[in-house]
């Protein structure tokens, strides 16, 4: 495995790593009424390379799992990103 691979690896997984976090911290401040990390926030994470790190967080912390935006949006994210990722690394 070359090094840029290595890097963009641990890229991909910090990235999805933080964007899980940011879901579980949304549902939080959502139960106990406090300020909000905005949608677009939280859908350019999944844009950035975060999309399995969202879709684990909606499943995780049942979050956002009634907005057509993210019901549809994360897994067509997700799939572009996974037939990128293989298209690039074959």
């Amino acid at each position: 495995m070359s090094p840029q691979t290595i890097v963009i690896l641990c890229c991909l997984i910090a990235i999805n790593a933080v964007t899980f976090i940011f879901f579980g911290i949304d549902k939080w401040k959502a139960v106990h009424g406090k300020w909000r990390i905005s949608e677009a926030m939280l859908l350019g994470l999944a844009v950035l390379g975060g999309s399995i790190g969202a879709w684990l967080g909606m499943m995780a912390w049942r979050h956002k799992t009634k907005h057509k935006m993210f019901q549809l949006g994360v897994p067509v994210i997700m799939i572009m990103q996974i037939a990128l990722f293989v298209y690039i690394y074959r």
